[in-house]
């Protein structure tokens, strides 16, 4: 495993198998997709490559299902629960990279007045869904989720405010 160089997507394999108990690369994907993707997204061909690293460097193992499809059953092994709680112990600040389209676009020379009205559109359109989603399942949360579910009505509000200041500043 020391030769391993694990990145934030080896964690987020390592914390979804951890959740689900154990998976397939497919069970990963459906997952990451319907839980974490609206603020960290992996490609599926990803999530496989992800896999496969983390079996090698022993911190997954694979049960092949017999039988139809003959897919990967992936569970953590202990030196991998080892390593998520590791990581999730550490405390070290990495900055955040927003990669806004719009924000690149402005810096680029695009004019504000067209850009503006679909980044507010889509943006509250956003917002709205993270507002309705916590109201619908904000119970069902664990704290963490919550917590995250939070950053995201937190980061669209920001974003509406920003492109409000922006579309102020145009006229």
């Amino acid at each position: 495993m020391a030769d391993t160089r694990l990145t934030t997507p080896s964690f987020l394999v390592l914390g979804i198998i951890d959740k689900l108990g154990e998976a397939t690369p497919y069970d990963v994907k459906v997952e990451a997709a319907r839980t974490v993707a609206p603020f960290w997204s992996m490609p599926h061909a990803q999530v496989y490559a992800q896999c496969d690293r983390l079996a090698e460097a022993g911190l997954l193992s694979e049960v092949r299902q017999t039988g139809g499809r003959n897919r990967r059953l992936m569970r953590l092994t202990d030196a991998g629960r080892a390593t998520l709680a590791q990581w999730l112990a550490d405390p070290t600040f990495v900055p955040v990279e927003a990669r806004e389209r719009g924000i690149l676009k402005l810096w680029f020379g695009a004019r504000p007045a067209v850009l503006a009205p679909e980044q507010l559109t889509e943006h509250h359109r956003t917002l709205s869904e993270y507002e309705g989603l916590a109201e619908s399942v904000g119970t069902l949360l664990t704290s963490g989720q919550r917590e995250a579910l939070e950053f995201g009505i937190r980061y669209e509000r920001m974003m509406v405010d920003f492109w409000e200041w922006v579309a102020q500043r145009d006229s």
